[in-house]
């Protein structure tokens, strides 16, 4: 495993002890959120559910636990800065994703409010987990590492959920070969190796990676409230926003945009069950995504180096407009793997490059604040994205129309973007590490 990181551009082990966590979490994301969990509850857990609104109560879902991730994150993070305690906050959240994860194997036939309960918990875990994963980044990575380290993340996350989704999937299709009663027998166990797989890799982080120094702001000192601490830091990021206002537009942008990447990852597969497509088409697409996934993800990043960052995503989002509106005329199994062929090539390098830009324009020693807002930025979006997607499914009586409304999204968040001076923006995160 060590060579093969190496290989990715992760030649120091303290970057390799990072990424392993994307590995780890990446689980969750295909077999659970992306792959198998939407077509199961479409097909097995909402079967006591009218046929047309499956989709829409799957779209709402997806939105609920995000609410309180939204809201907690920003000040969940400002706490892990002042305390210096990233790494905990991360184990913590972590078992709470993997025990979400394990309640779906309690999900049987017509427990749709039970799998809801169970996927939204994972949930939490999954999304403020990521606050901090994410806000170790700049502490691992040199300045010139980042858009490298990070793209090289997205990768080993790719192989880490692509290779355990395989596995699910030759589970799900041939149960008998793998003494399981029926292929439903067999999903639930799928979720429940997603929960330990998740445990098992979140240890290289845990020991790999140092906790950050921490660094107490003047007005501070060591016996104050965390909570407290971490609301008055929230509120005095909100009110010096124009110290960062070139992170903040950026923040707006991306929380248009990454709303509509992430509700179709968490949307295809369901809109792919509601209209008629095998359960082999849609898993076997997602696995193309996965592992096309891993070569385009350092393509697109080798692209983004010639083009610049901000480019690489303006591309990105424009060929995201086109899935969305090829999906309104989706029909065929093969529209599917076309579709999801060229969201393999988008998906990794827009996420990496997102994540890496937003890091250049932090100072480090609030990154978890920052990232926290990062966050929200993008809860909020997964918030309102699948929820738009759900009542326009549930007017329409169905999900085509709702694949259609993500255009707007791309839309505003293409001219959002327009207005960002990256550069501008990295010298406000210098000016303001300097003057802690």
């Amino acid at each position: 495993m060590a060579r093969l990181l190496q290989t990715l551009g992760l030649h120091r082990k303290e970057l390799r002890a990072w990424a392993m966590y994307d590995w780890a979490n990446s689980a969750f994301v295909t077999t659970i959120m992306g792959a198998v969990l939407p077509v199961y509850f479409i097909n097995v857990s909402a079967t006591t559910l009218p046929e047309e609104l499956r989709t829409a109560y799957w779209g709402y879902t997806q939105s609920v636990g995000l609410v309180i991730i939204a809201i907690t994150s920003p000040f969940l993070g400002a706490a892990a800065d002042y305390l210096g305690a990233k790494k905990k906050f991360l184990a913590g959240f972590a078992l709470i994703g993997a025990v979400g994860s394990f309640l779906l194997f309690f999900a049987d036939e017509g427990h749709w409010f039970f799998a809801s309960v169970a996927f939204i918990i994972g949930n939490i875990g999954f999304a403020s987990g990521n606050v901090f994963y994410e806000s170790l980044l700049p502490h691992v990575a040199k300045p010139e590492e980042i858009d490298r380290v990070s793209t090289a993340g997205y990768a080993v996350g790719y192989l880490g959920g692509g290779l355990l989704l395989a596995l699910h999937f030759a589970w799900i299709s041939w149960p008998d070969a793998f003494g399981f009663a029926d292929a439903s027998e067999a999903t639930r166990y799928a979720f429940l190796s997603v929960a330990i797989w998740w445990l098992v890799f979140t240890i290289p982080i845990l020991r790999g990676v140092a906790e950050p120094p921490r660094k107490l702001e003047r007005r501070e000192h060591e016996r104050m409230n965390p909570l407290r601490v971490g609301v008055a830091r929230v509120f005095e990021t909100f009110s010096e926003i124009r110290e960062y206002r070139q992170l903040f537009v950026f923040l707006l942008a991306f929380w248009f945009y990454n709303d509509g990447i992430n509700t179709i990852i968490k949307m295809a597969n369901a809109y792919g069950a509601e209209l008629g497509i095998g359960v082999s088409h849609l898993l076997g697409a997602f696995l193309l995504v996965q592992f096309v996934g891993i070569p385009a993800t350092f393509a697109y990043g080798a692209l983004a180096v010639r083009i610049g960052t901000k480019n690489g995503i303006y591309l990105a989002l424009i060929i995201y407009t086109g899935i969305s509106i090829a999906g309104y005329f989706m029909r065929e199994a093969w529209h599917f793997w076309a579709l999801a062929a060229a969201l393999a090539f988008v998906q990794g390098g827009s996420q990496a490059l997102s994540r890496s830009l937003f890091a250049t324009m932090v100072p480090p020693s609030k990154s978890s604040e920052f990232f926290g807002f990062y966050s929200v930025s993008g809860k909020f979006g997964n918030v309102i994205g699948p929820l738009v997607f759900a009542i326009v499914a549930e007017w329409t009586g169905g999900g085509r129309h709702g694949i259609l409304a993500l255009v707007m999204f791309f839309a505003i968040g293409i001219v959002l973007l327009s207005f960002v001076d990256v550069d501008k923006g990295q010298r406000a995160a210098v000016q303001a590490e300097r003057a802690l």
